[in-house]
Formats: C-alpha cells, structure tokens, sequence
C-alpha cells in the first residue's frame, strides 16, 4: 500500500470502466495503477507492484472474457470480490465541438461493436478502433486538432479528462452489464464469504462431470456458471469454472471438498461476498482506507 491507500491495477486509463468498477467497490480514496494489457494487470499485482487488480471477466452480452480465465488459471491470485457496471457509452468529444461537426469516432473494438445502431444512423461517421476507451478521449483531448474527432467511453471518462458529452446512452442494449473480481495476493476472509470460483480437470472417462456435479445437485448448492476452456497441450481435453453459490463452511463447502477429491487438476480461486446477488446494486463492502 501507499500510506493507508490501496494501489489498485486496472487494464486501460482513469475513466475506463474499470475504473467505475474500482470506484464501486473499493471506494474513490485509492491510488490507480493504469496498465496497457490485461497480461501487465495481473503482473502488477503478482509482483506486489499493486495490492489489488480490478479485471473484467464477463459481460451480459457478449459472454465470458475467457483469455482472462486462462490467466486466472496460471497465477497464484486469489479472486476477494466482485462487481458490476452498467454499460453507458458516451460520445465525447472537444469543446466547442458539436454532432454535426463530428466525421470521425475512435474507441475500443468492443465499444464500437456495441453501438452499431449509432453508426448505422449515421453513416457519415467513421468509427476507428483503439486500443481503450477511455484511453480514446485521453488521446483526443491531449493536443489540438479538429472538432470533427470523438471518441466514445463513459461519462466519467469525458469529466476526468475534460471532454464535452454529445450523446448518452448511445450503446444498442441498454442490459449491458460487465462483471468484473477483484484479485489479491491474499485469500479473503472465508467467514464474509457467499461465492466460490473453481477451476478443476477430470479423467476423460464417461460421466466424469456428472460425477463432479452431483455433490452441488445433491445437497441443493446453487451453481450460477460453468465454463469450459481448452487445456492447452492436450487436443480435445478441457479444464472446468465454476461458481458456487453459499456459505463456503456449509453444504457449498462440502460439495466443493468432495469434487476436489474427484478431480485431477484443482484449486479454489477465491471465497468471496456474492457481489451480484448479495446486496442489489453489485457494490462490495471492501473498501480502501
């Protein structure tokens, strides 16, 4: 930490939407780590350069962002909470500019791909990929040029750096949530804990997930995702997530002890407060002092 304030890593710049989730659930009295590639997040936080990453890992539309499963898999970090964020894009640009002035907008791929009922209204418009949205406005505001620039990232985005908001809520879905974890070195508290993370593998053999499955169905334990993803090295064979849903110290905890006794690979990734379900608005009672 610096001081008493936690340093929190986040892959993109101040306004991104990571930053809203880091705000959400870590409060606004903490020092943020900007880092380029998701790859340089969880090494800041590996390495002790931040005590916390901010990581989104799944959205509403869209679906897992599974290249960040793979790296939950191959590091030692744990996952201590959880949040979401309401998607709202903005269309931000320089002051004084105006819509009819603008030809050309930039953001990240994903941003640009959700909100393809703006262009296609538009089709003076030319949407230009970069490599973060927030980072966008960061590069449209930081030396002069033409009012016919924008860029699209959320509202927090336009009032850290100093943009002009043209147009909210300009994505094609208004249910659009991303869910992100927060990850530590250090395990969170197992007695606050409502959620579990898993990752396993299991024998090729016929009925080995049924098998690993049963211990949840059997004592009525929740499971609120499963994922598959290829095992690198070994054609056609896979490695599982999951989440589990209760008190890891009761029947979730048992059903979680009996699958490890039934799987080959396995480790927890964290016991964590069920920050999606548990109070409503997906904010965490961890906050930074």
């Amino acid at each position: 930490m610096k001081g008493t304030r936690l340093i929190v890593a986040i892959q993109g710049e101040r306004g991104a939407f990571s930053h809203e989730a880091a705000r959400r659930h870590l409060g606004e009295a903490i020092e943020l780590l900007p880092r380029s590639t998701f790859d340089a997040l969880f090494a800041a936080v590996a390495s002790g350069e931040a005590d916390r990453a901010v990581v989104p890992i799944e959205n509403s539309l869209v679906g897992s962002i599974h290249e960040n499963y793979d790296r939950l898999r191959a590091l030692p970090l744990h996952i201590v909470g959880e949040t979401q964020v309401h998607v709202r894009h903005c269309l931000i640009a320089r002051p004084g500019a105006t819509l009819a002035s603008i030809r050309r907008v930039a953001s990240h791929p994903v941003a640009l791909a959700q909100c393809t009922r703006f262009f296609a209204e538009r089709p003076q418009l030319e949407p230009v990929t970069a490599y973060d949205t927030a980072g966008s406005v960061m590069d449209l505001l930081r030396r002069d040029g033409p009012v016919t620039q924008a860029a699209i990232a959320s509202k927090l985005a336009a009032q850290l750096h100093g943009g002009t908001v043209l147009l909210e809520g300009i994505q094609d879905d208004t249910e659009n949530y991303t869910r992100f974890v927060i990850l530590s070195r250090e395990e969170g508290p197992l007695e606050a804990a409502s959620k579990t993370s898993i990752v396993f593998t299991l024998a090729d053999a016929p009925g080995a997930l049924y098998r690993a499955l049963a211990p949840f169905a059997l004592r009525h334990v929740d499971l609120v995702k499963i994922e598959s993803r290829p095992l690198r090295g070994q054609r056609w064979q896979y490695v599982f997530y999951i989440d589990v849903l209760g008190d890891p110290r009761g029947p979730a905890g048992e059903a979680v002890a009996e699958l490890r006794q039934l799987a080959q690979e396995f480790r927890v990734l964290g016991h964590y407060p069920d920050g999606i379900r548990g109070n409503g608005d997906g904010s965490g009672a961890e906050k930074a002092s």
